[in-house]
């Protein structure tokens, strides 16, 4: 490998270096320790320090140095693995370099020639692959190094690497800690004693920054069971968001199979880096804070002051810039944030270049002024751009803003400007339609329903606001905007715990969870959703019908069938919309309450904002978002309510209790007219709103809890003090109560108004920082989806083993491989079977599948013949005799029920299986469609037709023709080639094979009158061998389709003779065959076996 050119210090040089070949300009040389004399100790000397010291020299200890005749100074340029490396480099140097060397004066041309020769050989190796890492060179290296330790596929790559400390038991070893797109690796040399480590990211149960006495800190991980610690990291924050960015994207990629569509930085494997994680974390926590559709991505972030007209002073934040976004956030702990549309944009200002300010002018007659930016001028042509507005002011429009900026600072006006408004107001009593695109009033579209359901079935309580309240909210508007530019601040947050109008509550609902503008930019969609999803019938638009009738029951709204159909067609487009999610339990329960404040198109796109935003993964089989919020509740009871940990130690019952609450957002178990304060709440704070509240339902039932002795009693509490919440500030009448005890136990609790509750959550608990909540996400998400694997993993061991004689160790650790197999076909690719075909609605059972060349890879692993001579045909044939609906996948039960065939099968039944892998596919098995979108109807009778499936007898099996027949010999050859008794096989398969064509022979001439060909050269075993030679390469396919096959022209005038055997046939030869017998009946040792393919599978290349 060429090396960027570095100096030397030659007295050092010959102490840990033996010149092997030198000449006037270059030196090769060996490192001592290895090669010829190395070892000793020396050999453990200088690699204990290359290894501390981060040499090169430990994986490559050959190298060349250039110097010049007149100098003192040695340059390294290139490295060598192996000897036969270096010496094609320096066999390179001597062809093209020496001769050119000769023609110049000076040593100082001499040498800067070579180097600038050798940066362009490197510039030009990396071009392609190295050009996004920020040290080209030292990462070159550093690859070097991991791909010499750790073996790995060449197709891993590469992201980072670190120096720290490795603690193996009590005692820490010093190396380099490597990051990779699909692997932890470490590695550690001292003083003799080797430490490699290499962990998969879908292998980790917990990530985690630790401390304690001896480590000050450090990154803990466990996976298999152990508990590893890296410390004395010079970066360790750093380093550990980088392995949490690395472990979430291996289980996004692996478990949840995302493909990152539209994201560039992590769509390709092979090309992921340090610089793309960052970028990626960024625009998720931008996207996250300003609550911004997923296509957003943070592309410039530019610190300035922005004037704050209710405040009359300028707050310090940062403006964020996306596509279609432009917005900003303070730092001052004013909790002031701002979005704003591209599309609201109408005109940019710059002012005098001291000030550094521009002003942009937004739809309603509203401008934002942005001070102190650094680079105005780029961000405002920038902003223009994404506008498609020009950069020639119209008079009226700038006009407008300055007299709405100097309003709003109260500075005098003069006559003239207020003769130039007047004109404007003039023209827009002559152009109304300005008017209405000025205020940004949105074209009407048609909705298949559009208006609320309040709004229907309460319209008297809807108008029935409280005064108070309703000029608390219309100041607020007056103040900060309304809309989509709306300031929101701390008074915003206030207002909100102390309730919201009903007549506000959806549009607000629509503005805080961003939802305003995912409608806005795709309009027409639902109604096209709508259509199309029309008259479907699918697993969810059943679950959906099945729910229906479920949904708030007791309101009036739900029992007509105005209501019923809003939701089912809401539910509905939304399952057409994302198959992922299709339709899940409590989606129900949410879109019903959303359905009675938005209209039914803003209450389709609250759902996607609720599903895909503010709670990712809540709705789908497995819950794995609610799961994980729970786990973080649990850590934030620990945290806060450490009275009630004392007295309830397992807090695995608030996780059964609370799941309601995260999934329906309290709504399932408190009255509707409190419930929806509470989603107030959460779609301004998202989850931190809710974990707020449940700790605060926790505290004020605190000494009840306590008292309590068991999980009923805990229950019964609960649920009598949620029945107990009420809403004094709600214009509507109380709903039908869904709890289950009587009124007397009703009567005896005290009444909680919500407001108050919501405020005493926010009170105490409102220091909970969402940053902290994203992080105990983070950390917790590994271990429920591996608890959740384990349990997956029970249950498909549980079914497969009734019908297998695999043990349950042996089975675990078949399933280990299988997954494993499973990953490796996702590891390096986007585009495998795997991940191309996935479908989440199918039973666990389908989760993990295999194409052919991963099954491939994993039968040769494991068959039991270890002699065989063509595997990958055997392969093939298995792969297609197994694949029942000719998907193209293979799952984890038709896999193991393969091998147990091989492995336990009695001596009839395997050489029944072999018997099958000669027949054409449509023989054996009927040919499905291809696997699309699941037909429940059509699972639950395949399902049945598998129930019913009678026992195949040897006698259902077809006869195999002459071409198979004499394939199958060349299988049986095959199988015993390289055993110690293959000569006596071999003898065998030659007696039966003869045999077997005498009697059909024989027979045919008991059946035909005519006097047959000669078939003495078939009869043979030489012949018949032969034969199965020349078919080496065909395949029971290509046997089908091709013409019968002649074994012997007899002239034109005889027809062509086509003789077949009989399962019972060739049992019956091969039977009288005791070697035969007795190979396909030894014994195997599966451990052994499980063992070394384990070993061998993480070695494998990855184009396999």
């Amino acid at each position: 490998m060429w090396l960027k050119p570095e100096e030397i210090l030659l007295k050092n040089a010959f102490k840990l270096w033996v010149t092997e070949n030198d000449n006037e300009y270059f030196v090769l040389q060996r490192r001592r320790g290895y090669g010829e004399g190395g070892g000793g100790l020396t050999g453990l000397l200088v690699g204990t320090l290359d290894t501390v010291l981060d040499s090169t020299s430990k994986v490559a200890p050959y190298r060349i140095l250039h110097h010049t005749p007149d100098s003192q100074v040695y340059w390294s340029i290139a490295c060598g693995v192996t000897k036969e490396e270096i010496v094609q480099h320096w066999d390179w140097l001597q062809q093209n370099i020496m001769r050119t060397l000769s023609v110049f004066d000076s040593s100082e041309d001499i040498t800067s020639f070579v180097q600038g020769k050798i940066r362009g050989l490197i510039a030009e190796e990396g071009k392609t692959s190295l050009v996004l890492e920020d040290d080209p060179e030292k990462f070159r290296e550093a690859l070097l190094r991991f791909e010499k330790w750790f073996e790995l596929p060449p197709e891993e790559k590469l992201v980072t690497y670190y120096s720290c400390s490795y603690w193996k038991g009590k005692v820490p070893c010093q190396g380099w800690l490597y990051l990779s797109t699909n692997f932890l690796c470490f590695y550690s040399y001292l003083l003799g004693a080797e430490v490699k480590l290499v962990i998969s990211w879908d292998e980790i149960w917990r990530l985690e920054k630790t401390t304690n006495v001896i480590l000050t800190e450090s990154i803990h991980v466990l996976a298999h069971g152990e508990d590893h610690y890296f410390s004395m990291l010079l970066h360790l924050n750093e380093t550990f968001v980088i392995m949490e960015q690395l472990a979430d994207y291996s289980i996004k990629r692996l478990f949840d199979k995302e493909a990152f569509k539209g994201e560039p930085a992590l769509s390709d494997p092979l090309q992921i880096t340090k610089r793309g994680l960052e970028a990626h974390a960024k625009s998720a926590q931008f996207r996250t804070f300003f609550r911004l559709p997923k296509e957003e991505n943070l592309l410039e972030v530019h610190e300035s002051f922005l004037w704050v007209p209710f405040s009359h002073f300028n707050t310090l934040g940062k403006i964020c810039l996306s596509e279609n976004y432009l917005c900003f956030a303070s730092q001052d702990g004013s909790q002031c944030h701002i979005i704003i549309p591209m599309r609201e944009v109408k005109w940019i200002c710059e002012k005098k270049k001291d000030s550094r300010a521009l002003t942009v002018c937004v739809r309603g007659k509203r401008a934002l002024r942005f001070s102190e930016v650094r680079d105005y001028q780029r961000l405002a042509n920038t902003i223009r751009s994404r506008c498609g507005i020009s950069a020639s002011p119209q008079h009226s429009a700038s006009t407008e803003a300055l007299l709405w900026f100097l309003t709003m600072k109260n500075v005098f006006i003069s006559k003239a400007i207020r003769g130039e408004c007047q004109s404007l107001i003039n023209h827009f009593e002559d152009n109304p339609e300005d008017v209405t695109l000025m205020v940004g009033q949105k074209d009407s579209s048609k909705a298949v329903s559009t208006e609320a359901l309040m709004t229907v079935f309460h319209p008297q309580d809807v108008e029935n606001l409280d005064p108070k309240m309703e000029q608390s909210w219309n100041i607020h508007f007056s103040e900060y905007g309304r809309g989509t530019s709306m300031f929101f601040t701390r008074k915003t947050r206030d207002l909100i715990v102390r309730g919201v109008p009903e007549a506000l509550r959806g549009e607000l609902w629509m503005l805080f969870s961003g939802a305003v503008n995912d409608m806005a930019t795709h309009p027409g969609y639902y109604t096209e959703l709508v259509e199309q999803s029309l008259g479907t019938s699918t697993l969810a638009t059943d679950e959906i019908e099945r729910d229906l009738h479920r949904s708030l029951p007791e309101h009036p709204a739900f029992q007509s069938d105005t209501g019923i159909s809003a939701l089912r067609r809401v539910l509905t487009a939304y399952a057409y919309r994302n198959p992922k999610i299709g339709y899940c339990q409590a989606m129900n329960i949410l879109t019903s309450v959303l359905l009675l404040y938005a209209k039914e198109e803003e209450a389709f796109w609250l759902l996607v904002a609720v599903c895909e935003r503010m709670l990712p993964d809540y709705f789908n089989r497995r819950i794995i978002g609610a799961l994980v919020d729970q786990a973080v509740f649990e850590d934030l009871i620990r945290e806060n309510l450490p009275q009630l940990v004392e007295h309830m130690t397992d807090l695995s019952f608030f996780s059964s209790v609370s799941l309601s609450w995260f999934l329906t957002l309290f709504i399932s178990v408190l009255p509707i007219e409190s419930a929806v304060n509470v989603v107030d709440c959460f779609f301004y704070d998202g989850i931190k709103a809710i974990l707020q509240l449940g700790l605060a339902v926790l505290d004020y039932n605190m000494e009840a809890l306590i008292s309590c002795h068991d999980d009923a009693e805990a229950v019964t509490i609960l649920n009598k003090f949620f029945d107990s919440v009420t809403n004094k500030d709600s214009p509507l009448p109380p709903t039908v109560q869904q709890a289950s005890v009587g009124n007397n136990d009703k009567a005896s609790h005290l009444n909680v108004d919500i407001s108050e509750l919501i405020r005493e959550a926010y009170e105490k608990y409102g220091n909970i920082r969402l940053e902290e909540v994203e992080s105990s996400r983070k950390r917790n998400k590994l271990c429920v989806i591996q608890t959740l694997e384990d349990t997956t993993k029970q249950n498909v061991i549980r079914v497969v083993s009734q019908e297998v004689k695999f043990n349950a160790s042996h089975l675990d650790e078949l399933y280990n491989l299988f997954k494993r197999q499973h990953f490796r076909s996702c590891y390096w690719t986007m585009q495998s079977p795997a991940l191309l075909h996935h479908d989440p609605s199918l039973a666990y059972l389908e989760q993990y599948q295999l194409g052919f060349q991963q099954f491939s890879v994993l039968f040769t692993l494991l068959e039991p013949w270890t002699f065989c001579a063509t595997k990958s045909t055997l392969s093939l044939w298995v792969f297609r005799l197994i694949d029942e609906n000719q998907d193209g996948l293979i799952n984890f039960k038709e896999f193991c029920c393969a091998l147990d065939t091989l492995y336990y099968g009695s001596f009839t039944n395997k050489l029944k299986f072999l018997f099958k892998l000669h027949l054409p596919p449509g023989d054996f098995h009927i040919k499905l469609a291809g696997r699309g979108k699941v037909d429940l109807q059509a699972y639950l009778k395949q399902w049945q037709n598998e129930i019913l499936k009678k026992e195949e007898t040897i006698k259902d099996l077809p006869r195999i023709n002459q071409t198979q027949f004499i394939q199958f010999s060349k299988t049986l050859y095959n199988i015993f080639h390289g055993d110690p008794e293959e000569e006596s096989l071999y003898r065998a398969v030659a007696h039966v094979t003869s045999l077997l064509l005498r009697m059909e022979e024989v027979g045919r001439r008991l059946q035909e009158p005519s006097s047959p060909p000669d078939f003495a050269k078939l009869a043979s075993p030489s012949a018949a061998e032969e034969s199965s030679t020349e078919e080496a390469s065909s395949t029971p396919e290509s046997s089908d389709t091709s013409s019968s096959h002649n074994i012997q022209d007899t002239g034109p005038d005889i027809p062509e003779v086509q003789w077949s055997f009989s399962f019972e046939q060739v049992l019956a030869s091969l039977l009288n065959e005791p070697a035969i017998v007795s190979f396909f009946e030894r014994p195997v040792d599966i451990q052994t076996k499980l063992g070394q393919a384990k070993v061998a599978q993480l070695k494998l290349k990855a184009n396999k």
